[in-house]
């Protein structure tokens, strides 16, 4: 997991090739103002879905994993607050790989909240539980990207 400044992350491109697009994207789109739904930037390997999620306590935001893909999420409109719990620490659970997720029960070993202008990544071996607010709406783009 890495939690950093926007303008910090091509600074971790290094960590994959596509990360330069997420980095070229960005600094030429308003986030804010971009209309919810999914962009395409390099097919299935790499997208950004923009959404207004809905705001949720600890106890009902899901850890989730994912294999194939990591995301790149970043809230706009408030601060949200992402779970975390390294993978190796949940048990084992079925994976759905069409829609590449694994969920599971229970809360974060952790709580981390992430303002406007900054991201988290997490990674294949994150457990993350994203959409953690008092807020009743949260505006956001995750980046999924093939890992």
């Amino acid at each position: 997991m890495v939690i950093d400044k926007i303008e910090n992350l091509a600074k971790y491109v290094a960590l994959n090739p596509l990360f330069q697009q997420v980095v070229d994207f960005i600094a030429q789109t308003d986030l804010a103002k971009h209309e919810a739904g999914k962009v395409e930037l390099a097919g299935k390997d790499l997208f950004a879905n923009f959404t207004v999620a809905k705001g949720k306590a600890k106890e009902v935001a899901r850890l989730e994993t994912h294999n194939v893909m990591l995301d790149i999420q970043i809230p706009i409109s408030c601060p949200e607050t992402m779970g975390y719990t390294p993978r190796a620490d949940l048990p084992e659970q079925p994976y759905n790989a069409e829609k590449d997720i694994t969920f599971y029960e229970g809360l974060a070993e952790q709580y981390i909240t992430v303002y406007p202008g900054e991201f988290a990544i997490f990674f294949p071996q994150d457990g993350h539980a994203p959409c953690v607010s008092d807020q009743p709406e949260i505006q956001k783009v995750i980046f999924k990207v093939k890992n």
